[in-house]
């Protein structure tokens, strides 16, 4: 396999930390570009919401390919910090585009599974084609914001011939997930569950859950089959699919304690009760193959969080 040179935007977060990993191990050569300020080798700190901090980073390089993760990520985070995450979500989006206009770049850009919102059919990648948009669908800002981002890339490929691969994660975790309130469930009943703190567990959704490692063999495949205009669903097995309150089991169990610091409500407000999807186009093109089933992913995210906050047995 040919070595790609490749740059990975967000590539200090959860995801981007994951994929970066996976890239270099295929031997790829890849920078990755982040807020933050770190230590770390092969990566150059810029804010995609400014366009010379990230037009500077394409004069003294040229990529093959652009995995475009950076975002502000969640919904009550995107009510909370709404300026955030519009700017981040979708004026950086479109500096990436405007780059990739100028320099033809191929580039595969990180939606959501939210895009679908309220939908209560089998959640496949033509929904969003074959269904009127309504409020029920669109949430939350977070969503929308996503959904933009990719209308985005359609509209650039049509105007200037831009190569686009658009993927929607399905409640990815992992390991380099570091805790805050506006995280997903897992890592946060993970937190609380290790610091003893109590948590609410709301009844009636399920989920599919993916671990990050597994996500991450299927993105990085892109480079290999790259098919422009292409969107995929990237989840677990369907046969995962639990109930949240049965994540919260595995989580206690494998930190080791009971449930008698959970509240259990009924459903939540303004979230999806399932989310039933369809993965067969990534498992077609993407040799889409999750290995890490919820119990030993759990069991992994576990131990990476005890090392992260130096919890000891």
């Amino acid at each position: 396999m040919k070595s790609k040179k490749i740059l990975v935007t967000g590539g200090a977060g959860f995801i981007g930390t994951n994929l970066v990993n996976e890239l270099r191990n295929r031997g790829h050569d890849v920078l990755a570009l982040d807020l933050y300020n770190t230590e770390r080798d092969h990566y150059i700190r810029a804010d995609v919401r400014n366009f010379r901090q990230v037009e500077r980073v394409f004069e003294k390089s040229r990529f093959d390919y652009v995995y475009h993760l950076a975002a502000e990520y969640g919904r009550w985070n995107g009510e909370d910090y709404y300026e955030n995450l519009w700017q981040t979500n979708v004026v950086g989006t479109k500096h990436m585009l405007r780059l990739q206009e100028k320099l033809k770049f191929r580039m595969i850009f990180f939606s959501s599974a939210e895009v679908y919102g309220d939908y209560d059919g089998i959640m496949s990648e033509d929904v969003m084609v074959n269904n009127p948009i309504r409020d029920t669908y669109q949430m939350n800002d977070y969503a929308i914001t996503k959904w933009a981002g990719e209308l985005m890339c359609l509209n650039s490929a049509k105007m200037f011939g831009t190569e686009t691969v658009r993927v929607r994660p399905v409640n990815c975790y992992g390991p380099h997930e570091h805790y805050n309130p506006y995280r997903g469930f897992i890592p946060k009943f993970i937190y609380h569950a290790l610091y003893d703190k109590p948590y609410t567990v709301f009844r009636g959704h399920k989920r599919i859950i993916d671990f990050v490692e597994d996500s991450c063999r299927t993105w990085a495949n892109i480079a290999d089959n790259f098919i422009p205009g292409e969107v995929y669903n990237v989840g677990g097995r369907p046969e995962w699919e639990m109930e949240i309150k049965d994540y919260s089991d595995l989580i206690l169990k494998e930190v080791g304690r009971d449930d008698s610091r959970v509240t259990y409500e009924e459903a939540e407000p303004f979230t999806t009760k399932v989310k039933t999807m369809d993965f067969s186009k990534a498992v077609r093109d993407l040799r889409h193959d999750p290995k890490v089933s919820p119990e030993k992913g759990i069991k992994r995210t576990v131990e990476w969080m005890k090392w992260l906050y130096r919890i000891q047995e």
